[in-house]
């Protein structure tokens, strides 16, 4: 196993442990993929749930030009929702982890196909 393998076992792990969430493992590749080098890289690969910047950042990077979807309060709604369900108090939230939820979320497997 390469160590993009071995990442996203850890982000199936955490999905699993810490979300209570069965990953769709073929999903779950697809969106670290789409995540590209910031996997490798300790500050990019997670997310700060309480940094107003991270969260527009996440809002305006993936949900609007990733996924597609329209801005407005939903968006934020929605982030928080994720950030509450992987734990606000875990320092490390993925950001492949995140991505993931919020495409299950939305619905925008499609995007990923």
């Amino acid at each position: 196993m390469g160590k993009r393998d071995d990442l996203i076992a850890k982000y199936a792990e955490d999905l699993q442990t810490k979300c209570r969430i069965n990953p769709d493992m073929a999903l779950l590749t697809k969106v670290t993929i789409g995540c590209g080098p910031a996997i490798y890289d300790a500050d990019a690969a997670t997310v700060a749930g309480s940094d107003e910047a991270e969260v527009e950042t996440i809002k305006r990077n993936f949900l609007i030009k990733k996924l597609g979807l329209p801005d407005g309060p939903a968006l934020t709604e929605a982030i928080d929702a994720v950030i509450d369900t992987y734990g606000r108090s875990d320092r490390h939230k993925y950001r492949a982890v995140v991505y993931y939820m919020l495409t299950k979320h939305f619905g925008k497997e499609a995007v990923y196909a």
